[in-house]
């Protein structure tokens, strides 16, 4: 079967692009097992990086670790600073976070929610000004929650509480999103409209990495990290028989990549 025609950078172009985001000698340490072991990586600046694997191969905390949410042994370098030594305010105005099963308060409004992606560019104490209230605007919009705006998060189902953390994730409008399981309580059309925002933001000279279950959905980044035991077992264009082939056996030889109407998709044997 040919291939997608859809183009996804090879190798050595990577080779010439800008990192956004570098990992050195990586470890982490969760209850007093080490779940990640040693990780180098480098992540290409405007570009989709989705990371996939099977359960507890240490995707999340790999995303966390890249956050600066996590301790760990070793370096983390965004957009060319070691992440340690960003204020964090700087850090939070240059990369956003979704995380798996985000809290906020149930009584807060959805426009106030997506409004707190706004705080590190607001002064200590001061109103929101024309441009947070904008930026608000805009990404209640791109997901589809601005009809909800005024409504407490705690009325919301899943799946439009999920897209409300998303607007507050883009309203930081941070050159780098870190994103954890975007897709959680999402429907399908609403994932859809998920890589829509996606594209979009690299289009925009974003760089977004996402971990993410759906690998059909990560087929579609422009790169792709495939881990196994704490370790990265490949990282390499999505559109690379390499890397179809990672996949595959990260899990077991269940799955088959395909190329169907335009597209690569995963299908369980």
């Amino acid at each position: 079967m040919n291939a997608p025609a859809r183009h996804a950078p090879t190798v050595n172009e990577y080779a010439t692009e800008k990192v956004a985001i570098q990992a050195h000698g990586i470890t982490a340490t969760l209850g007093n097992v080490e779940v990640l072991h040693g990780i180098d990586l480098a992540l290409q600046a405007g570009r989709w990086t989705s990371v996939v694997g099977p359960n507890g191969a240490g995707k999340s905390t790999l995303l966390k670790v890249l956050a600066g949410l996590l301790p760990h042994a070793g370096q983390v370098v965004l957009l060319g600073q070691p992440l340690s030594s960003l204020p964090g305010r700087s850090r939070a105005r240059q990369l956003s976070w979704l995380g798996q099963n985000e809290a906020s308060a149930d009584d807060l409004t959805a426009y106030d929610v997506a409004m707190l992606g706004r705080l590190p560019h607001q002064p200590w104490l001061a109103a929101p000004s024309a441009a947070d209230h904008a930026a608000v605007q805009a990404s209640l919009k791109a997901t589809q929650a601005w009809d909800w705006r005024s409504r407490p998060l705690g009325q919301l189902s899943g799946g439009e509480r999920q897209r409300v953390l998303l607007a507050r994730a883009l309203a930081v409008q941070a050159q780098v999103l870190l994103m954890d399981e975007p897709l959680a309580h999402l429907d399908p059309p609403h994932q859809a409209d998920w890589l829509g925002v996606v594209r979009d933001l690299v289009a925009e000279g974003k760089t977004v990495v996402s971990v993410l279950h759906e690998i059909s959905f990560a087929l579609n980044a422009d790169a792709m990290v495939v881990m196994n035991h704490g370790r990265v077992a490949h990282q390499g264009p999505c559109n690379d028989a390499a890397t179809h082939r990672a996949l595959e056996d990260v899990f077991d030889q269940r799955i088959r990549i395909h190329a169907v109407a335009g597209q690569w998709v995963a299908l369980t044997r």
